[in-house]
Formats: C-alpha cells, structure tokens, sequence
C-alpha cells in the first residue's frame, strides 16, 4: 500500500532482506492456541516506508549513527533515514513459559539490509507480579525502548535522535527480572538487567558491550507515566585503529593520548528520566538524561519535550530537542614544539584528526512540527518538517560531511512516512 512513499529500490531491499525470516517463521510455527495457556504461537509485523530530505547538501541527516547514509549530500530524497520492516513471532509454551522471536530489517552502517535479531528470549512467569527472561532483551532505557523501532506507536516521524542516538543500542544479551506492584494509587514496574552484547559495524570493526547492568523503573498514576532508568557497561569500539597506532608511535605521550581516547574497554553509564501524560485528546511527552563515556566520545546531556492534540484521524504535534556535548577531560593533542619538521608535521595530522573526531561529540537543537493522519485501521501516514542546528563548532547528528560543511547552519529536513503494523 501507498509504495511511492519509498523508492522502488530500498523498499525492494527491506522487503528481500525480511522475505527469508518470514519464511522460516511460517515454515516452523503452529497455529495460534484458542486458549490463553495453552502452547500456540502468533505473528505479527510492523513497518515504516519513507522519504527525507534535508536542505544541507554538505552533509547527511541520519536517524542513527548505525546508518551508512541519509539525506542530503548522499540523497536528495533519502528512504534510508526512516524506512524498516519488522516481523515477530510469540510462543506460548505453556502457563508460565512464553518467548519472542523479533526480526528487523534496516539499513546498516555496512550499507546492507540484512535482517537482525532485536529480541529473541524466553520468559518465565514466576507469579502474576514477577517474571524473569534469559536471552536477547531490550534495554529498557528510554519511555519508548520496547517500541522504539515501531514507528506507528508513537506520534512522531522518528524518535528525537538527540536523547534517543545517544545510547544507539537497543538491545543486550543476558537477562532481566520484572516485578509489577500495587499502591494505594500508583502502579509500578521496576526491571533489573545484566548482559553483553556485540554489533557488528563494517569492514571487521564492531561495537562491544561487556558486563552491561542497570535498573528501570516506571511508576503509573492514572493518565501519567514517569519512567527512570540507569545503565553501565564496559564499552570497546574498533574503529581509527590508524589514527590511535599513528599517535602511540609518538612515545609516552603519544601512548598517554591514545589510551586516553581510545574506546578500549572503557566504563560508559547513562541516566533517564522520562514522562508521559496522556488524557486522550491531547498529549505531553518529555524525556531528559545524562551519558558519558570515558573516551573520545565524551558526554552530553540530552531532553526534549512534545505535545500534541488529537482532533479525529489527525493529531498536529510540535516539538524541542536539545543535546548539548562535552569533550573528555585531559589533553586532546600531540605537543609538537620539540620535534623535527618532519616529525611535527605527521603530528598535526594527527592532531587535525583527533579534531574531527571529537567534533562528532554531538550538540544540537532540534524544532518540529509534525501531523499524524490514521488513515486506516493500524495504518498512519505522517508528515513532519525539522529545523536541525548543529551548535559549538560540532557536527551534531549530521554525518558524510563534505568540505563546505559548517556547524551552526541550520538544515531545513522534511520528512514522510506510512507507519503500519499487521
């Protein structure tokens, strides 16, 4: 339906990339159970075709920085920002033990559409309140994080990237326990979890989470939803193996900055607080944390806030998204005054990329205005419009950067989506 949403190439790629997996699910699954204990399965799918384009030509606005590319310099109309497709099977494997098996389909930084597993875990439900799964889980960090790559369940085109692409990852291997209580006048959810996991990136590289351990909690007190979660991990990134080999050779000081900077088993935390007030005809949504990591990534503090009304099939919305960025502590560069000429010149090389890599720290505002229209049942088309300014000399969210790029120029980005799930 409505397939001119996306160009006919990507939207033949997610669709070829997802066909295998729903053909295994289809291949090795029962029929649904008619009762509510008995063993049984159920599939179910989501979705979002869509275009972006942004008015920066020197640059790429990205949803994720695991995405290769988006729009702008690489597209002028870009399906990669936003388009996905997900499949999902449920088992229910008796009274207490259920799974989920959840497939995704989305460009990676690889340039391919190949199919991952997000969620792939076994419950057991203990009693009513408390349940306890083993296997690949969401990390439950965000209001949005067990919905976070279904577009249709919230109102926007895209989560804001400046809270949201501050913890990429959405997911970890190893286990959690949920407990749900009851007050007087409040409803509560609190999660503890531990794991790992790794993300391949490209070319050999990846990303490595190891000892992951954190703690959820989300209170309900009628229309209001507040959730607040901490997380830690010991985090490696593989990436400008060059660039840190370069500077170790440049003896003990060399080595001092590289080991400084260098993602290497390092600790990573993040805190969030989020809240949610939903009537009915209207909306308030805002979320707000803190993530550092000692390295070259640094740490920022993000938030946004979004409101919205809804009148019919249609709900107008706005929105505000700031993340301001913050190198790490300690030096950020090679002394060269004591060098020969042609030592102090490899250097500044140096000293130029190391540059460029902690400009990527993001700061940036985001404004927005969006519409929803549920055109149909489980079906919604959204049209959204941006002002994105990357701010304090970073490159923000942006990324492809080509030579005429400059931080503090706003990108115009307009966005469309169809929004589904089956």
């Amino acid at each position: 339906m409505y397939p001119y949403l996306i160009p006919g190439k990507a939207l033949r790629a997610c669709l070829r990339a997802a066909l295998p997996v729903l053909l295994l699910v289809l291949g090795t699954s029962g029929t649904v159970a008619a009762g509510d204990t008995a063993p049984g399965w159920q599939l179910s799918g989501f979705g979002t075709f869509g275009a972006a384009h942004s008015s920066e030509r020197h640059a790429d606005y990205s949803s994720s920085a695991m995405k290769a590319s988006g729009a702008g310099r690489s597209h002028d109309w870009s399906p990669q920002v936003d388009s996905k497709l997900g499949l999902q099977a449920d088992l229910r494997l008796g009274p207490r033990w259920s799974g989920v098996l959840q497939v995704v389909s989305e460009q990676h930084l690889d340039y391919s559409y190949r199919p991952r597993v997000e969620w792939a875990n076994l419950k057991y439900q203990a009693t009513p309140e408390l349940a306890l799964r083993f296997g690949r889980i969401a990390l439950p960090v965000f209001v949005a994080a067990d919905y976070r790559k279904v577009g249709y369940a919230y109102p926007w085109v895209r989560t804001p990237v400046e809270l949201y692409g501050a913890i990429p990852l959405s997911n970890s291997d190893g286990a959690d326990l949920t407990w749900r209580w009851d007050g007087d006048a409040v409803r509560g959810t609190t999660q503890v979890f531990a794991g790992r996991t790794t993300v391949p990136l490209f070319a050999g590289a990846h990303l490595r989470g190891s000892g992951i351990a954190g703690l959820s909690q989300t209170i309900e007190r009628g229309d209001l939803s507040v959730r607040a979660s901490f997380i830690t991990t010991r985090l490696t990134i593989t990436l400008f193996p060059e660039l840190f080999a370069g500077l170790r050779a440049f003896g003990p000081p060399g080595q001092a900055l590289a080991d400084s900077l260098a993602v290497e088993h390092k600790r990573a935390t993040g805190t969030s607080i989020g809240l949610n007030y939903d009537p009915g005809q209207w909306f308030v949504l805002g979320e707000a944390g803190h993530y550092a990591v000692d390295a070259y990534l640094g740490a920022s503090d993000s938030a946004y806030a979004s409101a919205g009304y809804r009148h019919g099939a249609f709900t107008p919305y706005l929105g505000y998204a700031r993340t301001w960025g913050k190198p790490p502590a300690g030096p950020h560069a090679l002394a060269l005054d004591r060098l020969s000429p042609s030592m102090a010149q490899a250097g500044a090389l140096l000293n130029a990329s190391v540059g460029a890599m902690l400009r990527a720290i993001p700061s940036q505002s985001t404004s927005t205005l969006g519409l929803r229209w549920d055109a149909g049942q489980n079906v919604a088309l959204k049209l959204q419009f941006d002002r994105v300014t990357p701010r304090a000399g970073s490159r923000g969210t942006m990324m492809n950067l080509g030579p005429g790029f400059r931080s503090g120029r706003t990108a115009q980005v307009t966005s469309a989506t169809l929004d589904f799930v089956f």
